[in-house]
Formats: structure tokens, C-alpha cells, sequence
């Protein structure tokens, strides 16, 4: 796809409108600081005193202790042997010691591979065979053991404390913007696990895009309820926090009254959730302290527009909602100053530039969104194959999701090319959970997709055909045993046969209600 004159110009003007209306377009430059570690340390040095993070006991991290603690950290897991490069999974509930257990590892130039505590045997052994980890920080000595098992070799098993034998620490905060930092595992509609590798440059970008576009300062403190091994929670929630040079209260799984305290007892400016949440918050008390928010932010999943006129009418909170991806980080948010318009995801962020594939050769129609940025990433791991896939022959990011522009600019998602299903914030591959189901002995065919849900964004739906007397109990109950908890059919329906095309694909669509 050629670019038309003027196209660059257009897109530049595009995500200039996030900025604040005395920022020149011209001056901002989103790597500035080079990586991720360079730039947290510029922030404590300017208020070594500044509280970054905090309990909602009221425990507290300051700038100066995070620096000391972490680098603390980063000696004692030189004297371990870990060096830069080595590979390190992540898998813990937020807390204290985990963020400086973070922070050091990103220091010291090791690269994390963030990991859902709910997983279990399956996934963590195709977890470990892909990314060959040295080490793992867990806080569930369950985890540690399974890990270990998934492991052909010696795998040094942490607590989010690291209580290793002393060291000096290694050299630090020398990563660079194309330093790998992060192997994040994502999928296809195959449902084979692919681990992207983001450099420091591509988070530090996103971040920095955020903090500019979301008004983010040193001031504001978020209440953060996402998970770390998650990326909305790891690499919107934390990373913007340390750059902003902000504070965060850490919360270890998402809860009404604790969001209610963290508003109320904690000075939380900012709420990061996805659309389960609102849906949540919507049904409970809090719905009326969350208008006290400076800003509350929505993604991971599609937020309804009706959920986003609900909470704007009983709170006078208008959500923001954006659009990102693990390869990608942040692309597209409503901007803060400026109409937040429910149903859509917004304009592309600072530094990203959009556009739309069109199949139908029809310019005003849906295509499918293609990124390209210092956000973008370069490939995935050991798999040279699925990247070439995945860009463009000029180098654009093809996301497998269907957008549409209104007159305005702004962005709607209409569907996906890709068969993903998001249910909770969470990404869910059919083809994993139609495996587990087919071995089950009355199963003889299965087909997963997602359907619509004012809660959970889209339900994780089992269309099955059985040749012998199974409930939909039953199957679930299967299932459980095999799959995370995010990933199991809430909602089972029994078909004589899956529709298909003269090719024998499952025509999908015709599943979904």
C-alpha cells in the first residue's frame, strides 16, 4: 500500500491532538531517555523522597529505597550467575518486593518473561521449553514445583523477595532502546503459543505516549488493581507509574471495597480496569465515589457504549477507553481533552502512526488496522515465520483486527480476522480449549467461540457435537482440570454438526448468537 502525498503529515497531525495545546509535535520524542531503566532513574534522582508505590496497609516504597533496594537485588542475583540476556519468569501477585524484584531484573539488563498465575502444567511446560528460563520469581511454592518439573535443567526457583546470599551489584541501567526486556506470550488463531520480544525502546515509547496523552504527573497515583503478568497492568500500570514519576497503590486482585479505600483513604487520582470491572463497579457503591478520579481508563476488551453512558450518568465519570496489543503495547486512546466517545478506542496515541488495509478496495469502509512505531515490535521468538507474517512488505504491523474511522478520526473496532477471544481482559485461543475438549471420550467435535457479554466483554462459548449422553456440567467440569480458570466455556451448547464451507472450515459466524 502506497503512501498518498500527505498521508505522513495527516497522521502526525492525528496524534498531535493528544498533546497539550502548547506542545509542538516537532519536540516530542518518545526515546529520549533511551530505555526504560535510564529514565526511572532520572525520576528518583529528581525526589529521591517521592513515594512510588504503597499497600493499601499503607506500606511504602520511596524513590531513593526503590533504587537502593533494587540494585541490592541485582547483586545478589549476579552472585547467583545470572548475566544480561539470561531469561527470568514472572509470576506473582503484585506487591512491594515483586516491583523491586522487577526493577532489578530490568536493571541488570535480564529479560523477564511475565507468566499468569493461573496457569498450570501444560502451559507452563510450553512456557519453559520456548523461553529456556534460568530462574523464576513466584510467590505459590505449588507453581515453583510445577515450574521446576517443566524444567530439562537446573531452574533457580525465587520468592518475590530474592532471599539470595549478598553480592555488588553488576553493572546497571545500561540497556538501551534496542535492549530485549520483556518475551510476552501471545498466539494466533492456531493456538500456538509465540513469545514477542519487546526491547526497552519499544516500552519505554509506549509509556512515555500515555504519560503525555493521559496527562499523567507526578502527583497522580493509580490504583492498581491489573495484574503484573498482564501488560495493561506491567506495561501501562507500572511502567507509566516509575516514568511519570508518580505512585501506584497495589492491590492484588481487583475488588469494589479496595478500590473504594484506595479513592477514599489514599488519595488515588487514577483507575486502570477493564470493561468486567466496570461492569462490576457499576453494580456496587463505589460506582459514585469513582467521579473523585482524576481519570479512569478502559481496555484489554471492548467496553460497551452502554456501560460507558451507565457509569458517565450515575457518576459523571467518562471513561477513556483506548486499544493495545502485547506486540505493540499502546496504539490508540480518546483523548483526555476532547470528546470521549463511547464505542470507540480513539485516535492513534503520540508516535504511532495507523492505517487501514481496505480487502474491498472501498476507502470508507472497515480494513484492517496496521500499526507502525517505536511501540512496534520486532519479532517474535525463534520464529521467524509468524514475523514475516505479521508485517507487511513496508514494514507495517498487521494487527488481524477489523477498524473503522468515523468522519472524526476516531476508531471502532468492528471484528477481528483473527479467531481471538477476549473474555475478561484476557486473550483466548479456541484452538487450545477445542483441543482439551476433544479428548474428552463423548466429544467428537467442538468448535469455541466468544459471545457477546455486558460483563466479561465476550463469553468463552463451547459449540459441541457428542455422540454420547454428556451435560454441559460435565464438560466444564473436564475442562477445568486442563485450563486456566479465564480460559474455560462459561456457556456449552450441544449442535448434531458444526457448520462448515466446501473446504471443511468451521464457518464461525454461524456460531455466535
Amino acid at each position: 500500500m502506497e503512501a498518498r502525498d500527505g498521508e505522513q503529515a495527516d497522521r502526525v497531525v492525528a496524534w498531535s491532538r493528544h498533546l497539550p495545546a502548547d506542545t509542538d509535535p516537532a519536540t516530542v520524542d518518545l526515546l529520549v531517555e533511551e530505555s526504560l531503566p535510564r529514565a526511572w532513574r532520572a525520576r528518583w534522582a529528581e525526589d529521591p523522597r517521592a513515594v512510588v508505590a504503597l499497600t493499601p496497609a499503607g506500606h511504602k516504597l520511596t524513590a531513593a529505597q526503590l533504587d537502593e533496594r533494587s540494585a541490592v537485588v541485582a547483586g545478589r542475583l549476579a552472585r547467583a550467575g545470572l548475566e544480561p540476556g539470561d531469561r527470568v519468569i514472572v509470576s506473582a501477585l503484585a506487591s512491594l518486593d515483586l516491583v523491586v524484584a522487577y526493577v532489578a531484573a530490568l536493571r541488570m539488563r535480564l529479560i523477564v518473561v511475565p507468566m499468569n498465575t493461573a496457569y498450570g502444567a501444560g502451559e507452563i511446560r510450553h512456557i519453559v521449553a520456548s523461553t529456556t528460563p534460568k530462574a523464576a520469581v513466584v510467590d505459590d511454592r505449588a507453581r515453583g514445583d510445577l515450574l521446576r518439573a517443566a524444567s530439562p535443567g537446573p531452574l533457580m526457583i525465587l520468592g518475590p523477595d530474592v532471599a539470595l546470599p549478598g553480592g555488588p551489584p553488576p553493572a546497571l541501567d545500561l540497556a538501551d532502546r534496542g535492549t530485549p526486556t520483556l518475551i510476552c506470550l501471545t498466539s494466533g488463531t492456531t493456538g500456538a503459543p509465540k513469545g514477542a520480544v519487546l526491547s526497552s525502546g519499544n516500552l519505554l515509547a509506549s509509556a512515555e505516549a500515555v504519560r503525555l496523552a493521559w496527562r499523567w504527573a507526578p502527583d497522580d497515583r493509580l490504583a492498581l488493581m491489573l495484574p503484573l503478568f498482564h501488560m495493561h497492568g506491567l506495561g501501562v500500570g507500572l511502567h507509566g507509574t516509575l516514568l511519570a514519576g508518580a505512585s501506584a497503590v497495589l492491590v492484588g486482585s481487583f475488588d469494589t471495597a479496595a478500590l473504594d479505600h484506595a479513592i477514599a483513604e489514599q488519595s488515588a487520582s487514577m483507575f486502570f480496569g477493564v470493561p468486567t470491572m466496570y461492569h462490576r463497579i457499576a453494580q456496587s457503591p463505589v460506582l459514585g465515589t469513582l467521579g473523585r478520579l482524576r481519570l479512569c481508563v478502559s481496555g484489554s476488551a471492548p467496553l460497551s457504549a452502554e456501560l460507558h453512558r451507565r457509569v458517565a450518568d450515575a457518576s459523571g465519570q467518562r471513561i477513556l477507553e483506548r486499544y493495545g496489543m502485547t506486540e505493540t503495547v499502546m496504539n490508540l486512546s480518546n483523548p483526555y481533552d476532547g470528546e470521549r466517545r463511547p464505542g470507540t478506542v480513539g485516535i492513534p496515541l503520540p508516535g504511532v502512526e495507523m492505517r487501514l488495509e481496505h480487502a474491498d478496495d472501498d476507502p470508507t469502509g472497515p480494513g484492517e488496522i496496521q500499526l507502525r512505531g517505536p511501540n512496534v515490535f520486532a519479532g517474535y521468538l525463534n520464529d521467524p515465520e509468524a514475523t514475516a507474517a505479521t508485517f507487511t512488505a513496508d514494514g507495517w504491523f498487521r494487527t488481524g483486527d477489523i477498524g473503522e474511522l468515523d468522519d472524526d478520526g476516531y476508531v471502532s473496532i468492528v471484528g477481528r480476522s483473527k479467531e481471538l477471544i477476549i473474555s475478561g481482559g484476557y486473550n483466548v485461543y479456541p484452538r487450545e480449549i477445542e483441543d482439551v475438549l476433544r479428548t474428552h471420550p463423548a466429544v467428537d467435535d467442538v468448535a469455541v467461540v466468544g459471545t457477546r457479554s455486558d460483563e466479561w466483554g465476550e463469553t468463552v462459548t463451547a459449540v459441541v457435537v457428542a455422540h454420547d449422553q454428556v451435560t454441559a456440567d460435565e464438560l466444564t467440569s473436564f475442562a477445568a482440570r486442563h485450563l486456566a480458570p479465564f480460559k474455560r466455556p462459561r456457556v456449552v451448547r450441544f449442535v448434531d454438526e458444526l457448520p462448515r464451507n466446501a473446504l471443511g472450515k468451521v464457518l464461525r459466524n454461524e456460531l455466535v448468537d
